[in-house]
């Protein structure tokens, strides 16, 4: 139900109402906000695409807002169906100081919010964009912890392999990888977690973004498999590296920025794939 006895311009009384609201809001998540961002800047093995993925967000949120500046901001009581549970929510993390329950709550007022001060219409055309908020979110490894092993297997064993096809003597054991220069052990920093985390996120923006229905497919179906394969191939060059300078070189800049190149690599593609013309303008 939607009140629609307003269908101008928010006048400068409910202007400020959204700006004591939006203030309120901070000042409740502050706490939230504060350890988010600690979060998303820990480092490349830790949730490093959430600052572009939120930056991307307010962009698209604001560009849509600009295309339905013509709409009725009538306000809708919906948004109390997402605003009671989301202010709830924050009540029991309170209690637990998960911070991780308390940034769901966040994420799910917002368009709360947005059905009460903007109305439906506009909330549903900035709904997409502000979901995306979810992929920012610190995945506890207890979630994730299979998933990590699997990924760790897929590394080891891939870079075993392709040691073996270049001719460099190697053995492998679970997530162990063994050659003349020392042993490497695959861990859970370099299961590659965090560029498929990245890089399903990316993807699904990019679908959203593109025009074409066939690249949205591709870039959907080429994600996980593009992340998987770039994170093994940087184990397998920082494997070479050890094989050609010993186990030094991990304890160097090396490893840092290999990480930092597997989101450099999969994201450009992700877009490129997504945004790149079609041949004969289709």
């Amino acid at each position: 139900m939607e009140n629609t006895s307003n269908n101008h311009p928010l006048n400068p009384c409910n202007q400020k109402l959204i700006w004591l609201t939006g203030f309120l809001l901070v000042l409740l998540f502050f706490p939230t906000i504060t350890w988010l961002f600690e979060r998303w800047t820990m480092g490349v093995w830790h949730n490093g695409h959430s600052i572009l993925i939120t930056a991307a967000v307010i962009y698209l949120v604001w560009k849509e807002l600009q295309k339905t500046k013509s709409l009725p901001k009538n306000a809708s009581i919906w948004g109390f169906s997402l605003l009671i549970p989301a202010l709830l929510l924050h009540m029991l993390d309170t209690g637990i100081h998960t911070q991780l329950l308390s940034a769901i709550a966040l994420f799910l007022s917002l368009p709360g919010l947005s059905f009460l001060f903007l109305g439906t219409k506009r909330t549903k055309a900035i709904l997409f964009p502000l979901s995306m908020l979810m992929f920012t979110l610190p995945i506890p490894l207890t979630f994730t912890e299979s998933l990590h092993l699997a990924l760790r297997h897929i590394a080891t064993d891939s870079t075993g392999w392709l040691l073996n096809k270049a001719g460099i003597p190697s053995f492998t054991s679970g997530t162990l990888i063994e050659i003349p220069n020392g042993s490497l052990q695959v861990a859970d920093a370099c299961s590659g977690f965090s560029t498929l985390y990245a890089t399903i996120t990316i993807a699904i923006l990019t679908a959203y973004l593109c025009p074409h229905l066939l690249r949205r497919i591709i870039v959907l179906c080429i994600a996980i498999p593009l992340a998987i394969g770039v994170n093994i191939v940087r184990v397998f060059v920082l494997t070479l590296l050890v094989h050609w300078a010993g186990l030094d070189v991990l304890a160097t800049a090396a490893h840092e920025i290999s990480g930092l190149l597997t989101f450099a690599i999969a994201l450009p593609i992700i877009f490129w794939i997504g945004q790149a013309p079609i041949e004969g303008g289709k």
